[in-house]
């Protein structure tokens, strides 16, 4: 089946018992999320609220809050889409399978974007952005956003719909210094298809062109965070997942339009044109401050006659948007493999918020006749991982060789840690990257997008035997207290609260610790709360990764400097404390979650 409206798929969810309806009134001001992150907590159902405070249209949320939801709302395409993506990512796989595969090119052709002649129901009213439901995330939003919106932009050197871009990209609807109604703003990050447009029409003294699709059918929603192989375009990905063509048209001023969107609003972003945008309670588990971004001019804002406003809810992983990250992991299969050669597989770790920290897996096949082989071909593959899109934006990457252990998998997070801190030479295997790029999110560096990475290549046999138990007789400086252990071979150790003398009292630290703590623990992460840092894994990789810059918080007991090489013959220390420069976490106020729990208990 294919959805010809989001109306359409709430019926279908609710007529399987994937729905509840929410009928009492509901403020968009932090209720309407808390009650999102109650169910999503829960592994509850899609929530339909019928009743938003100060607007005339229903909201849905949690749409995507489990695989197996997901999976039922593409169940009739979801195998032919996995086949069409793996035949993209390596055509080759159509000579070796002909017959397997002889239906793609089928599938792809009757999902190509189909132009609308008449059927254009997205256009049958016009509204103001006031108008829209004006959800307020978190305490500290800077305004009102769009979470679940489906940005896209055409090049101006090669318009038209087959060279377009579909992004999700968060869209500031009030507050700040926006004019009501006139101005809203579009904040995107590096290695987004939207920069490559903008460039070019900022080149040409042009504005660029921007059509906000919000709503429609799930699978227009999920094809604006599909990360495709090269030339598959999101919108055949959007067609191809829903069994019906992707429909579009072009208004009277040129924008294009999605015709089964349950709202689109269209502007122009101007060259040099910027706004403060924020902060915004973002998918880190902080707030992205507040940053200078692309300011749009609202044009128009069309609606369906019965529309309806989808929506999430980012904050600390996991959230809805770590059912995405599921959900594409299946879509995708081995797609990696095909484009990183020698990579097995790759993990963005989602409770340390995706981005900060990738683990992989990769072949060291450069010195097979070396009774103790060093980090080779690993540390190439680990090059081109860094030089990836996205994947560029990680911090930190622990890279594991197949050779070693072939039912390694980097999704069992605890034994691939394991695996590697059995390994890993300390003097040898730890290779900074510094003064570059890092996701916008992350303040842990010393600027907007600025920050470095550090890869950790381990390869061989295991080199000690980790610790499981609380080092005894430890003495720590006056300052430091609590030691725990977070799992073999790490332990964290609460500080003194940061301050601008943080460093000496790392320094500290570092000389009360026994170089013979490496052969135990040859990890640990300095932290303000040793007690909930060691409480889970989950907190453990939150704190640790998200809170530290590798150039500036990375210590080690008897560090070394060979030949501008840094390693340590001792533990290596992680300085993961809450620094001024910081942003803050994100927290939902008791009363409203108190609240959120009572409402959602009512819904039917």
């Amino acid at each position: 089946m294919g959805y010809r409206s989001l109306r359409e798929c709430v019926i279908d969810l609710e007529k399987h018992g994937h729905l509840k309806r929410i009928k009492e009134e509901v403020d968009p001001n932090l209720e309407m999320s808390a009650i999102h992150l109650e169910a999503f907590e829960n592994d509850g159902p899609a929530l339909f609220f019928e009743n938003v405070k100060g607007s005339k249209f229903p909201a849905v949320s949690n749409l995507f809050g489990t695989v197996e939801r997901s999976k039922f709302m593409f169940r009739d395409a979801w195998k032919d889409v996995q086949q069409l993506i793996a035949l993209k990512s390596d055509p080759m796989v159509a000579l070796k399978q002909p017959l397997k595969h002889l239906n793609v090119p089928f599938i792809a052709l009757k999902a190509l974007p189909l132009k609308s002649q008449f059927n254009k129901p997205v256009a049958a009213f016009t509204c103001s952005i006031s108008d829209l439901p004006q959800i307020i995330h978190w305490p500290k939003d800077g305004g009102p956003f769009v979470t679940l919106p489906a940005v896209y932009t055409e090049d101006i050197d090669k318009p038209g719909i087959m060279n377009a871009n579909l992004g999700m990209y968060r869209i500031q609807l009030g507050g700040n210094e926006y004019i009501q109604n006139k101005e809203i703003g579009l904040h995107y990050q590096l290695h987004r298809g939207i920069g490559v447009h903008q460039t070019k029409s900022n080149a040409k003294g042009l504005p660029l062109k921007v059509s906000i699709f919000v709503g429609g059918p799930p699978s227009h929603i999920l094809s604006a965070v599909m990360p495709l192989p090269e030339g598959m375009s999101e919108m055949t990905f959007a067609g191809a997942l829903n069994k019906r063509r992707f429909r579009y048209f072009y208004d009277s001023d040129g924008f294009c339009i999605s015709s089964d969107a349950d709202f689109v609003i269209t502007g122009e972003v101007y060259p040099n044109e910027n706004k403060p945008e924020g902060p915004f309670g973002d998918h880190l588990g902080y707030y992205s401050l507040q940053h200078q971004f692309p300011l749009m001019k609202v044009k128009n804002v069309y609606h369906r006659k019965d529309a309806i406003w989808p929506f999430t809810v980012v904050g600390r992983p996991p959230q809805e948007d770590t059912a995405f990250g599921a959900l594409i992991h299946e879509l995708t299969g081995s797609a990696i493999k095909d484009e990183l050669p020698g990579v097995h597989e790759v993990h963005a770790v989602d409770a340390a918020g995706v981005h900060p920290l990738l683990l992989a897996i990769g072949s060291e096949r450069y010195t097979p006749f070396l009774e103790n082989p060093r980090p080779a071909e690993l540390l190439t593959i680990s090059n081109h991982i860094l030089g990836t899109g996205q994947l560029s934006l990680a911090k930190w990457l622990f890279i594991a060789s197949k050779q070693d252990n072939e039912k390694l998998s980097t999704h069992i997070e605890l034994e691939f840690f394991k695996h590697v801190l059995e390994r890993i030479d300390l003097k040898r295997d730890l290779h900074f990257h510094t003064k570059t790029s890092i996701d916008t999110l992350d303040y842990s560096g010393d600027g907007l997008n600025t920050g470095s990475k550090l890869v950790l290549a381990a390869v061989g046999k295991p080199i000690r035997e980790l610790g499981t138990d609380k080092p005894q007789n430890l003495v720590l400086p006056d300052s430091f207290s609590k030691v725990n252990v977070v799992m073999p071979g790490v332990l964290s150790i609460e500080g003194p609260k940061y301050s601008e003398a943080g460093e000496h009292a790392i320094n500290l630290l570092i000389e009360a610790l026994p170089v013979e703590l490496q052969e135990k623990f040859p990890w640990i992460t300095v932290c303000d709360d040793s007690d909930f840092v060691s409480q889970s894994l989950k907190n453990w990789l939150w704190v640790t990764f998200t809170r530290s810059n590798p150039s500036h918080d990375v210590y080690g007991v008897k560090s070394i400097f060979e030949n501008k090489h840094w390693g340590c013959l001792g533990s290596m220390v992680v300085d993961a404390r809450i620094k001024p420069h910081h942003a803050p976490a994100v927290e939902m106020p008791g009363d409203i979650r108190r609240k959120a729990k009572e409402i959602l208990n009512k819904a039917t």
